[in-house]
């Protein structure tokens, strides 16, 4: 570990700690750290201090949900070796969208663990569709062949998802606010059944670091060292299917965490996946956590869903990763 990663990994673990504890403190009522710890001690007879347990859940659901969305970003980026791969803009997180509101329109279904078995089968389903039509033509799967096949299907489902929701009204209220993306609903619950999911895929992915860096080199440089492609490509993509799935079933489809992350974090810590994929889902719950207490303190006492915030963050950076690609001839 050289210094400069050290530092960065140190800046890392210090911004997670700093936006969870701005999570808890900061919103329709702001608390004060004694309150703060007071909750978390279980002393609740202060009603500031009655306010951290309520928080609690939807903190840590931002943190889990944005270190999935980062982590399987990094994923997807390496597997594909697309600078543009994000679970929204490759369609996956809409494909996941669409089969949990199919689930609860048409069949009533509600529970959370259908919800993530629907969402990861929407997802997975989705992400195959846009890589073969990404790999029609000359050249393959090439970056904007995919991100161009992805926003097609992503657009497309988005419209199904609209044309469901006003023919059935029942339902509006359900899906509406949990189209958007946010963390607002979060519940034990959830995350008793979410996070053995989620960590399982997410050490699946993280072992799948060394072979990452080779498959970066090429698919045949890679075979020669020893490297099973195929079984890699399948294995991460699987990581990553259910990371997003999964998140998505959670907060509803959140753009551009899995975009930005992976290549901001790059800028400080290399393209080795050793780094990049463990940092990339302390970064993602950073910013996914820093978006949610935005949206709570700028709109006060009302609040913005954070997958509005991220949208309004990551849109910009977006234009500029496409720029840089274009200067490149990418």
């Amino acid at each position: 570990m050289s210094g400069s990663q050290l530092l960065w990994t140190l800046v890392a673990a210090a911004a997670l700690v700093a936006t969870a504890a701005a999570s808890i403190a900061f919103g329709s009522r702001d608390v004060g750290l004694d309150d703060v710890l007071a909750g978390l001690g279980g002393r609740t007879e202060d009603l500031d201090a009655a306010v951290v347990p309520e928080r609690l859940p939807r903190t840590v659901l931002a943190v889990v949900v944005g270190a999935a969305l980062g982590l399987g970003g990094a994923l997807l980026q390496g597997v594909t070796r697309n600078p543009l791969g994000d679970p929204a803009l490759l369609g996956i997180s809409s494909g996941a969208a669409f089969a949990v509101v199919v689930g609860i329109t048409f069949f009533g279904i509600g529970g959370p663990f259908t919800t993530m078995g629907l969402a990861t089968i929407g997802a997975a389903g989705a992400g195959a569709f846009v890589y073969a039509v990404g790999s029609l033509g000359r050249g393959g799967p090439t970056p904007l062949k995919l991100a161009l096949s992805g926003a097609v299907t992503a657009a497309a489902f988005t419209s199904l998802v609209t044309a469901m929701v006003l023919t059935h009204p029942d339902v509006s209220h359900a899906v509406g606010l949990w189209q958007i993306g946010g963390v607002g609903g979060a519940s034990w619950e959830q995350l008793a059944i979410a996070g053995p999911v989620l960590g399982a895929a997410g050490l699946l992915g993280l072992l799948l670091a060394r072979p990452l860096n080779s498959l970066a080199l090429g698919d045949d440089l890679a075979a020669g060292l020893g490297e099973r492609v195929r079984r890699v490509r399948l294995l991460g993509s699987l990581a990553a299917v259910v990371l997003c799935g999964v998140a998505t079933a959670l907060a509803g489809p959140i753009a551009f965490v899995g975009l930005v992350v992976p290549h901001a974090v790059r800028l400080c810590f290399g393209s080795d996946h050793r780094w990049l994929l463990p940092i990339s889902a302390v970064a993602g719950a950073v910013l996914l956590t820093a978006a949610d207490v935005l949206g709570r303190v700028v709109a006060r006492p009302a609040e913005i869903e954070v997958g509005i915030v991220t949208a309004l963050l990551g849109a910009p950076i977006f234009i500029v990763i496409v720029r840089r690609m274009k200067a490149r001839g990418i």
